[in-house]
């Protein structure tokens, strides 16, 4: 009885001493975790010995290029005029390369011709800055979607909406200046209806490897009547009334205008590109 007593009191001991000797060497571990710390932005031309000299900062090459800013009716001097008000001549059906069939108006913007069908440049754009100034009618006519719509597709692909929202709500990601079904505006900053509105646009194309695959997405910044609505906003693929946006590689692409097919009326002018790539 003695010798099992014993027996019994050395076994507690030896439990007793394993679990104090764990409880350090979990801590200890949890302690000891390596800590991740954020990458630092590092530049590779600014290494080595700092320069103790203005000069040493200073570099005159490549020369950068003297735009005049006002140079064509309003428009930089190496911009491309798209649209000055005369003529629809950089402009053709999408649907056949025919003539476009909008209304050209003595005011020097055109408007869209009922049910004729989108038109789009003669040309095409990768990355752009875009100029574009656009109206809803005075008359009101339709609501949501039925009122003033019309688009902008750049690459001929991906849509920047044009719309009528004054006291006109709608799906959040298909009000005026949203990148349609995809990038939300940062605000309405419409003029009242039947005045013009201006989008400038800095648009970047997107990438694809030699297998077809997207390496780079495209991105867009919008500045709608001077306020910015979309900033470097990402677009992650064609923008599609119905379904998920799509990316098939592709290359430059036309700039088009929609009809939206519902007597929209929406007005256009003053349009001019600068390619950027």
């Amino acid at each position: 009885m003695i010798r099992r007593s014993i027996l019994s009191l050395l076994l507690l001991i030896v439990l007793v001493g394993c679990q104090q000797s764990k409880t350090p060497q979990n801590e200890a571990k949890t302690v000891d975790q390596p800590q991740i710390e954020d990458p630092v932005i590092t530049y590779e031309e600014y290494s080595g010995t700092e320069p103790t000299k203005p000069e040493e900062t200073e570099f005159y090459e490549p020369v950068v290029p003297e735009v005049k800013p006002y140079a064509q009716n309003g428009a930089p001097s190496d911009a491309i005029i798209l649209f000055d008000g005369t003529s629809l001549d950089n402009w053709v059906s999408s649907s056949d390369g025919s003539q476009a069939k909008w209304i050209l108006n003595d005011d020097g913007s055109m408007t869209v011709k009922n049910k004729t069908g989108d038109i789009q440049t003669k040309d095409s754009f990768g990355c752009v800055q875009l100029h574009i100034e656009w109206k809803s009618p005075e008359e009101i006519q339709g609501e949501g979607q039925s009122r003033a719509n019309s688009g902008i597709f750049l690459q001929n692909r991906y849509e920047v909406q044009v719309l009528d929202n004054n006291d006109n709500p709608t799906y959040t990601n298909g009000q005026v200046g949203t990148i349609y079904k995809q990038g939300t505006a940062l605000a309405m900053a419409s003029v009242p209806t039947g005045q013009w509105n201006t989008y400038d646009i800095i648009y970047h194309a997107p990438k694809f490897n030699e297998l077809g695959g997207k390496t780079k997405s495209a991105t867009i910044t919008i500045l709608h009547n001077g306020v910015l609505i979309q900033d470097h906003t990402e677009i992650k693929g064609t923008t599609p009334y119905i379904g998920w946006p799509k990316n098939e590689a592709h290359g430059k692409g036309p700039i088009r205008l929609q009809d939206h097919g519902d007597n929209s009326r929406v007005s256009y002018r003053n349009i001019w590109v600068r390619p950027l790539d």
